[in-house]
């Protein structure tokens, strides 16, 4: 039986459905709302109510690849530095965990990965400390500044990044296709191993959406996307604003050979495509654990459902973005 790109991505999507794993994610709820208890006790006055974020609460999270992630927004008096804070708080995570998971400082969050429990199941959160930019105005604004941990890159080059959260949750809300879409670059970003970040993948989405008239069916809304960051991620005037602090340009997380390689990648993506229909189930695989469907048929191609792939996926060595 052949199915068309439209019916084979649907059919990706709803492999990477949350409700494959109800059980799982109750685990991970009930872990972050422990975090979240555990961190308000400790620190009581001095934060306000941790705030939950990511992909999970932008409806952009895929099942075969996630986390939870807490933001922790600390009062303005809280710390005199940034650094203090966000020490703090890996000190505090530390040692009240170290003996249930792995802790680790990351770029601007600390990571929880627990151990396995009797189930085998692995979970992980990710905690995002951050103090408020102006005192006593957490409530209203929701802005906030993050420290950058240098060890583990920059964002322009500065130890903190100032941002609202709340407003990148907010610009994705009542967004579906763009959604859609963002899920569908995240499972290539997460099967063939690429280390573009989420956000940015989610950024070029919504932008591409608001600049191009992108429609018609799934797979010809992901087509459009993906030439628009092929038009358009090279140029040296493409901006891509941070909602929760437009002086935040996250282009610029990018060097200019990463440009360039996303640029390539998005170019074979869609000419393999083009040539061979088959070859989406390379770029946009199923979650083989949930997929209902037969995977063995072949997609409605153009006289090619024969052809051999004739491309080469960049070894897991080579880095990108």
């Amino acid at each position: 039986m052949e199915i068309s790109k439209e019916e084979y991505l649907q059919n990706v999507l709803n492999s990477n459905k949350f409700s494959h794993i109800d059980n799982l994610i109750d685990k991970y709820k009930e872990k972050r709302d422990e975090v979240k208890e555990e961190l308000k006790n400790n620190y009581q006055s001095n934060i306000y109510n941790p705030l939950n974020s990511g992909s999970f609460a932008k409806h952009t999270a895929i099942n075969s690849k996630f986390d939870l992630d807490i933001v922790v927004s600390f009062k303005k008096a809280a710390f005199e530095t940034l650094q203090e804070m966000f020490d703090d708080v890996f000190e505090f995570l530390n040692e009240n965990y170290n003996d249930k998971a792995d802790i680790r400082k990351q770029k601007v969050s600390i990571g929880i990965e627990f151990f396995p429990d009797k189930d085998g199941d692995i979970i992980s959160l990710d905690i995002v400390p951050g103090r408020e930019l102006n005192q006593d105005q957490y409530s209203e604004d929701k802005k906030i500044n993050l420290y950058v941990n240098l060890l583990y890159g920059t964002l322009q080059k500065k130890t903190y990044i100032q941002t609202n959260i709340q407003a990148q949750i907010d610009h994705i809300k009542a967004k579906e296709n763009e959604r859609k879409v963002i899920r569908l670059l995240k499972i290539w970003k997460n099967s063939n191993q690429e280390s573009y970040k989420s956000f940015l993948l989610e950024l070029l989405t919504i932008k591409a959406f608001d600049k191009e008239d992108i429609k018609g069916n799934l797979w010809e809304k992901l087509k459009l996307v993906m030439q628009y960051i092929k038009n358009n991620i090279t140029d040296e005037e493409f901006t891509l604003k941070d909602p929760g602090n437009s002086n935040n340009n996250v282009i610029e997380t990018l060097e200019t050979w990463e440009r360039q390689f996303l640029f390539q990648k998005m170019n074979i993506i869609i000419n393999s495509i083009k040539s061979n229909e088959d070859n989406l189930k390379i770029y946009f695989p199923t979650n083989s654990q949930f997929d209902n469907s037969n995977n063995s048929s072949n997609l409605k191609a153009y006289g090619l459902k024969d052809t051999k792939v004739n491309f080469s996926i960049p070894p897991d060595n080579q880095r990108f973005g």
